[in-house]
């Protein structure tokens, strides 16, 4: 293009220097001369004109030369932005997906909780039922009937200690528990006579008991209130 240029430059500065020649000399040069000069300038002018078709030839090539390139980058951009756009979409679907993954295992979590919940505070109730129930009837628990209501320990009714076995076992969270050392129930227990005893019922070796004694029976702290009174 800047070849073409400066050949047809040169070619209109030349065309314009004859032109000149032509004016000056016209009286004096003959026909044929005249012809002549004009001839050779216009082919000079059809040589301009064919530099400037070449110019508007390159120029219509290199415009659609670079549009072609352009529908080619747009067409890349298009398909760069739907795969960017469907990698979006399956990564929000992902994490919706684990999303809906992790609530339903939190739910399912927290259902089970709330059912052990249950259970515990229901085996409690049935516990508290059940020694309410002995101390009405005037009875002393033995490892039978502790079994019955949580324990599931034994022990022998003739140590004035704890027994090994029991302290070492594992104590669920949700047992209630009894006597002045603040364990659950094991081996044979005395209820207090007094009904607003706050433990109501104690482990025979905590007491220093080794059986049943006849008639009512108070607790070292209710034994002490009663003879405040």
């Amino acid at each position: 293009m800047r070849d073409l240029d400066a050949r047809a430059q040169g070619l209109m500065k030349d065309i314009d220097k004859l032109a000149d020649d032509y004016l000056k000399n016209i009286n004096k040069e003959t026909q044929e001369k005249k012809k002549e000069q004009l001839s050779h300038i216009q082919s000079l002018f059809n040589k301009a004109k064919e530099y400037g078709d070449d110019k508007v030839q390159l120029a219509i090539q290199t415009y659609e030369l670079v549009d072609k390139h352009i529908r080619r980058l747009d067409s890349d951009l298009a398909r760069f932005e739907a795969e960017i756009q469907e990698k979006a979409s399956n990564s929000n679907r992902a994490q919706e997906e684990s999303n809906a993954s992790k609530k339903g295992r939190k739910k399912l979590k927290e259902k089970e909780k709330r059912k052990k919940g249950t259970t515990g505070a229901s085996s409690e109730d049935e516990s508290k039922n059940a020694r309410k129930k002995q101390k009405k009837g005037g009875s002393v628990t033995s490892a039978a009937a502790t079994g019955a209501v949580g324990s599931g320990a034994q022990a022998d009714t003739s140590a004035l200690g704890h027994p090994a076995d029991v302290l070492d076992m594992p104590v669920d969270p949700n047992e209630p528990t009894y006597c002045l050392c603040h364990q659950v129930s094991y081996g044979e227990m005395i209820g207090c006579d007094n009904p607003d005893c706050p433990i109501e019922w104690f482990h025979f070796a905590c007491v220093g008991l080794t059986t049943k004694p006849k008639g009512k029976w108070y607790c070292p702290k209710c034994t002490q209130d009663r003879k405040k009174k």
